[in-house]
């Protein structure tokens, strides 16, 4: 970066600064650690040659409270490391559907797409709806929504599958028992660099007017995008811009991730990769259960990590079913699947 042409061809200048942005996103965070790693020995040996009582119990209380600092620090480093796919780092879109059952099913999608956005607004994430549809009395059938910021497909990725949600109905007067299941999708962004065939012969492109709240622009114009891949079957839909044209960029680069996850598929022979986890949105499907009646536990399925706190899972608290998952699927890339689930864990 440092030579004078570095930025003669600024294409491949960009392309520097991102893998060198990527490094420093590794060495930092372990060279800070070792760096409190070593102030905090150096508090230690302080406070062995203090010599009054009270000043070395200072001392003392100060190093335990650096080190669990750093166990934190080292507990997050732990997991971005098993963050190492190629597309890891990238943004992500994330598409909730709900599954048979009417509105039980619509309330439950919704729901979940709450979680979600609560999840990364914690993380500090940005969330960006593209498109939706309400349900018919309540929740929503489908929503499609782009998160961005570092590593958000590595993590989100973990949520790929079937959720089911096991409740007393608030929409049945006899107070019934119901299980409800929805699916979320999860597929990388992906940069314009990277190829991607797509024959324009191939698309069909409709245009439908907006099904948001209204206002000055929405529903008055058929701004809203769809795009059907015909050979695929894929579409994609944005309707969150005010400009048709913006609609449709968004759409396609949502069309070109989706394509790019689907062509891996086919070259590898595992389409149950792609669609496996997800599959029908029915019975012996889900990768997670959440139960609210008779019990409450919500229960990760593939790691068998689970916890009885349901309320905090909903209000986003995913972290520690996520690094279960990404655990498992490290143990299951080095020893095979059936060592994973012993690495997961139990809360």
């Amino acid at each position: 970066m440092a030579e004078p042409d570095f930025w003669a061809d600024a294409a491949a200048a960009r392309g520097v600064i991102d893998q060198a942005n990527a490094l420093r996103a590794v060495l930092n965070p372990f060279n800070g650690l070792a760096k409190a790693i070593e102030d905090a020995g150096v508090m230690l040996d302080l406070a062995e040659q203090e010599e009054q009582p009270g000043h070395r119990q200072e001392a003392l209380d100060q190093t335990r409270n650096d080190l669990e600092r750093i166990e934190q620090m080292f507990r997050r480093l732990e997991i971005e490391s098993l963050l190492n796919g190629k597309f890891d780092h990238k943004n992500a879109y994330l598409s909730l559907h709900a599954g048979a059952g009417g509105t039980e099913a619509c309330d439950w999608a919704e729901m979940l797409y709450r979680m979600y956005r609560h999840y990364c607004e914690d993380r500090g994430f940005e969330v960006t709806p593209l498109d939706v549809l309400a349900g018919d009395e309540a929740g929503i059938k489908y929503v499609t929504f782009l998160v961005s910021g570092e590593n958000a497909y590595g993590y989100l990725s973990a949520e790929r599958g079937v959720h089911r949600l096991v409740r007393i109905s608030p929409f049945d007067s006899n107070k019934r028992r119901h299980t409800s299941f929805a699916s979320l999708d999860v597929v990388a962004e992906i940069d314009d660099d990277e190829e991607i065939d797509i024959n324009e012969a191939d698309l069909r492109i409709d245009t439908y007017r907006s099904s948001g709240a209204g206002g000055q622009h929405v529903n008055k114009t058929d701004s809203a995008i769809r795009i059907t891949h015909m050979p695929s079957g894929i579409v994609v839909a944005c309707q969150s811009e005010r400009s048709q044209h913006m609609n449709r960029a968004k759409a396609y680069k949502l069309l070109r991730a989706r394509l790019y996850e689907y062509t891996q598929d086919l070259k590898r022979k595992e389409l149950e990769k792609f669609y496996g986890e997800k599959g029908e949105i029915a019975w012996g499907r889900q990768i997670r259960s959440y139960v609210l009646q008779p019990y409450t536990l919500v229960k990760d399925h593939r790691t068998d990590f689970e916890t009885g706190n349901v309320s905090a899972v909903l209000e986003g608290g995913l972290d520690a079913f996520i690094e279960a998952y990404l655990k498992h699927r490290r143990a299951s890339e080095a020893h095979g699947p059936a060592a994973a689930p012993q690495e997961a864990g139990r809360q």
